[in-house]
C-alpha cells in the first residue's frame, strides 16, 4: 500500500518519457571520439525541438541499456541545423557507450581531428534515442550584458554552445540592420533578437591535460575567425604546465611565443587561441572585468565539479560589494 503511489508515479514518468522520446527520433550524423575518453556525437534535430544554450537533455542507448537515461549538456547552438553532446567516459554506461560506437568508427583521414571518427550515411550507428530540452542555470546568460564563462575540463560543453550562439546573435542583429541606419551609434535595435542583450563575453576554460583543446578545436577556430569585434575573449589553460614565468616553462613559453607570432596558431591547443599555464588567477580575472565595466551588471556562470564553486561565489559577492560592478554567480555541478 505505501509503495503503490510512489511506483505509479515512477511508472509515470518512465511512459511519459518513453513517449517523448519515440517523437524525437534522431539519426546519427557523426562520431569523434577524442583523447581524454570524451566522445562527441553528432545527430539529426528533430522537427519542433527547440533550445536554449546552456541547456541540457537525456540521451539513451538501447544499445548499451533500454531503461537507461543519461544527462549531457548541449553543445550545439540552436542556430545549429544539428545536435552535438560530448560525452566524457565516468562510469560504466558511459564506457560501455564509448566502446559501442568506437566499433563503427576508423581513424580519421589527413587533416581530421580525434582519434576516431565515422561518418556518413553509409555507417550503421547504433540507435539513440533524446528527450528534452531541459533547463539549467547557464541558459539566461542573455539577460546579461557582460558575462563570464568558467568550464572545468568537460564542464566546458555549455559554455561552448553559448559561446557558438552569442556569435549567430551578433551575425543576426548585423545583417537584419537597414542600409543607412545609426548601427554605429548603437541605436539600432533588432526587434526579431528581443532578449538577447551580451554584448561582451569572457570565456575561461581550465584543463589538465593538452589532449583535451582537440575536443572544440574546430569551434575555437571558428570562433576566432567569426569574431571580428572581438565580442569573446577566449583563454584557455592548461594546468599541468608550470605557471607562466616559471624557469621550468621558460622553453615552452618561448617557443608557444615564436609558433603564434610566426603562423597564428597556438603550439598547446593547435587553435588560434594562445593557452596559458597553470592555474588562473581568479581574483585578477575579476579586478579585470570589474575595471573594464564600471556600473555594470555582470553574470558569472560556472560548470565544474563544486571545488571551485566557493571560491568563485565569494569572489563574486566580493567584488560586488567593493566595487560599483555588480556580479551575480550561477552554477552547475557534475
Amino acid at each position: 500500500m505505501y509503495l503503490a503511489v510512489p511506483i505509479t508515479l515512477y511508472a509515470c514518468e518512465r511512459l511519459i518519457r518513453a513517449f517523448r522520446s519515440s517523437i524525437k527520433a534522431v539519426k546519427i550524423l557523426k562520431v569523434a571520439v577524442y583523447p581524454g575518453n570524451v566522445l562527441s556525437l553528432h545527430m539529426s534535430k528533430p522537427q519542433g525541438f527547440k533550445y536554449k544554450s546552456g541547456q541540457y537533455m537525456f540521451v539513451n542507448c538501447s544499445a548499451v541499456s533500454p531503461f537507461e537515461w543519461h544527462p549531457f549538456s548541449i553543445t550545439s547552438s540552436p542556430g545549429d541545423d544539428y545536435l552535438s553532446v560530448h560525452i566524457r567516459t565516468l562510469g560504466d554506461w558511459t564506457r560501455h557507450l564509448k566502446t559501442v560506437f568506437s566499433q563503427v568508427c576508423q581513424p580519421p583521414a589527413a587533416g581530421k581531428s580525434g582519434l576516431l571518427r565515422a561518418e556518413g550515411t553509409n555507417t550503421s550507428f547504433p540507435k539513440i534515442l533524446i528527450d528534452g530540452p531541459y533547463g539549467a542555470p547557464a541558459q539566461d546568460y542573455k539577460k546579461y550584458d557582460v558575462v563570464l564563462l568558467v568550464g572545468l575540463g568537460i564542464g566546458a560543453t555549455p559554455m561552448i554552445s553559448i559561446v557558438k550562439d552569442i556569435i549567430n546573435n551578433m551575425k543576426m542583429e548585423e545583417d537584419s540592420i537597414p542600409e543607412g541606419s545609426a548601427m554605429e551609434n548603437g541605436n539600432y535595435s533588432n526587434k526579431n533578437n528581443k532578449g538577447f542583450k551580451t554584448r561582451k563575453a569572457y570565456f575561461y576554460w581550465v584543463t589538465r591535460e593538452q589532449g583535451s583543446f582537440e575536443w572544440f578545436k574546430g569551434i575555437m577556430n571558428e570562433v576566432a575567425e567569426m569574431d571580428e569585434k572581438k565580442v569573446i575573449e577566449l583563454h584557455n589553460y592548461c594546468t599541468s604546465v608550470y605557471e607562466e614565468g616559471d624557469a621550468r616553462s621558460a622553453l615552452i613559453t618561448m617557443l608557444q611565443s615564436l609558433h603564434h607570432a610566426k603562423n597564428g596558431v597556438d603550439v598547446v591547443s593547435g587553435t588560434r587561441v594562445k593557452s596559458h599555464f597553470a592555474k588562473p588567477n581568479w581574483r585578477q580575472v575579476y579586478k579585470n572585468i570589474a575595471l573594464r565595466h564600471p556600473n555594470a551588471r555582470i553574470g558569472v556562470f560556472y560548470c565544474g565539479v563544486p571545488a571551485l564553486t566557493k571560491e568563485l561565489r565569494h569572489l563574486a559577492l566580493d567584488f560586488s560589494h567593493k566595487t560599483t560592478t555588480k556580479f551575480e554567480f550561477h552554477k552547475e555541478n557534475f
